[in-house]
């Protein structure tokens, strides 16, 4: 219990302080703004090592944070390999393969009234999926490589990224659209010097989604059928054998990339979509 006490005073001090960084001067400054979520994780790490200790808690049943860092440090090499197979094999690819036919498609689809009404449904319909009944399928067509796994990104990825591309491509308004007229610009002019620039914010909206389903859906395919490696396959075989520790450590990998894949996403969407009311200081 005394472990339990203490992290409960350490979570009140910290929430305390973060608070105090919210309400303060210097609450719109960078440092600050990274400073209040770090210090909240690290709140909640120390109030769930205290939770475990305090309350006995099997680490079978949930093992506490120092547990899962001497696994993670002790299973780099483990989780390296999966983190090639599952996210630079597998995710990765499916997820570049998806983007770029997603935003042709959508080029493709714009210039077709037909197709905007015929196949956008489609569109709405396959996303709609679920991924457990598209896995097995595509393990079975593309074998218990790495291809399956891509196959089964692309599929999750393709149609958000579709559906906000083609929004965005619409998103130029009608005086926009006149006035490039009046240069006499041709269709790929206009495309390329006003509709795909102005569609920019909806493309990276679509992608941001996509980068994170993109993980989920490369780790939920390696459960049914995956080499003898891969964060999906030893999220599997951990819990069946009771090594609860590595499975939080691949959980904990799995959330970084996705946590860093978002972030990147969202550095380059300010680099490229500078001029968007919403980055502006």
């Amino acid at each position: 219990m005394i472990a339990l006490l203490q992290a409960l005073v350490f979570w009140i001090a910290a929430w305390g302080l973060n608070i105090w960084l919210s309400n303060s001067k210097w609450s719109a400054t960078w440092p600050v703004r990274i400073a209040v979520p770090v210090i909240f994780g690290i709140t909640l790490l120390v109030l769930w090592e205290g939770v475990v200790r305090g309350l006995g808690v099997s680490p079978v049943i949930l093992p506490p944070p120092s547990l899962v860092a001497q696994t993670f440090a002790a299973s780099t090499e483990t989780l390296w390999i999966d983190f090639l197979q599952t996210v630079v094999k597998g995710a990765l690819r499916g997820f570049m393969i998806g983007a770029v036919a997603a935003i042709i498609c959508a080029i493709v689809i714009d210039r077709s009234a037909f197709l905007t009404r015929g196949l956008l449904p489609i569109g709405n319909f396959f996303a709609a999926l679920p991924i457990v009944g598209v896995a097995p399928i595509m393990v079975n067509w593309f074998g218990f490589d790495w291809q399956s796994k891509a196959a089964v990104v692309v599929v999750m990825v393709f149609f958000p990224i579709l559906v906000n591309t083609v929004q965005g491509l619409r998103s130029s308004d009608a005086l926009q659209r006149d006035l490039v007229r009046t240069y006499a610009a041709t269709y790929w002019q206009t495309l390329i010097k006003l509709r795909l620039p102005a569609a920019m914010p909806f493309v990276f909206n679509g992608l941001k989604i996509a980068a994170t389903l993109a993980l989920i859906g490369a780790i939920v395919a390696e459960y049914f059928g995956s080499p003898t490696r891969g964060m999906g396959f030893r999220i599997s075989t951990g819990v069946g054998s009771l090594s609860i520790d590595l499975v939080w450590a691949e959980i904990a990998v799995a959330a970084m990339v996705g946590t860093g894949v978002y972030g990147l996403m969202a550095w380059i969407e300010r680099r490229v979509t500078f001029w968007h009311p919403y980055h502006r200081e």
